[in-house]
């Protein structure tokens, strides 16, 4: 068996579900590539084929795979991008809330669901202030946002709390310093007046830069603020 693929997950009628090693995939096929996806997203990955990361925990799968299967299916029959996902996120969202997952994360008495719910172990606290959250992904995604992805910060997301950073704890430590690098990048920039899309893409870069070249990580987290 050669990478990405790790093990066999399932087979669903002619679709075969793959676990595959994500850290390979974004950093020698496509650094954009999320906790999941089909061909019709991601042209590389074979069309009979469904490809989940590797997590380092593996309770989602269920919802995952509701999800591609109704955005292959759409997208198949023609169907945009933009409307093939907003119909599988809502999906996935009720297998979420099936789950139960929403009640963990709202406090008794309150609508609002309360983000530090989510918050497993700070990381650091940068000497600026900023503190660097490892939270828990799968809840994040059941409650804020079904289609956050290894990490965001308080420029993008309304849901975490000013001068606060996330990072996703399915994220395995092998991956967490790359992913770190970008959202403290993009995080950066964004408070410099830089545009969503602009700085992402730097970061992107950046990002896709230092998996080929780990020995700059250190130096370029450093820039960033993290010492």
């Amino acid at each position: 068996m050669k990478k990405p693929y790790l093990k066999k997950l399932d087979q669903i009628a002619n679709i075969t579900v793959w676990i595959v090693d994500g850290q390979y995939v974004r950093g020698r096929i496509d650094e954009e590539f999320t906790n999941f996806g089909q061909h019709y997203r991601y042209p590389y990955i074979p069309e009979t084929e469904f490809w989940i990361d590797e997590e380092a925990e593996d309770d989602e799968q269920t919802f995952f795979l509701e999800h591609l299967l109704v955005e292959r299916q759409l997208m198949a029959q023609g169907v945009s991008y933009a409307e093939a996902l907003a119909a599988a996120d809502r999906a996935e969202r009720r297998e979420r809330r099936r789950a139960g997952d929403i009640r963990k994360v709202t406090l008794q008495g309150r609508q609002l669901p309360d983000p530090k719910a989510v918050h497993e172990r700070l990381w650091k606290t940068l000497e600026n202030g900023t503190k660097v959250w490892i939270v828990n992904g799968r809840l994040v995604r059941s409650v804020f946002d079904v289609d956050f992805t290894a990490g965001g910060h308080d420029h993008v997301y309304e849901f975490v709390p000013q001068g606060e950073v996330w990072m996703d704890s399915d994220i395995e430590e092998k991956e967490r310093g790359f992913v770190l690098l970008h959202e403290l990048h993009e995080r950066n920039r964004m408070a410099e007046g830089v545009p969503y899309n602009k700085a992402h893409n730097e970061s992107s870069r950046l990002e896709f830069r230092c998996r080929h070249q780990p020995d700059e990580l250190h130096e370029a987290l450093a820039a960033e603020g993290w010492a």
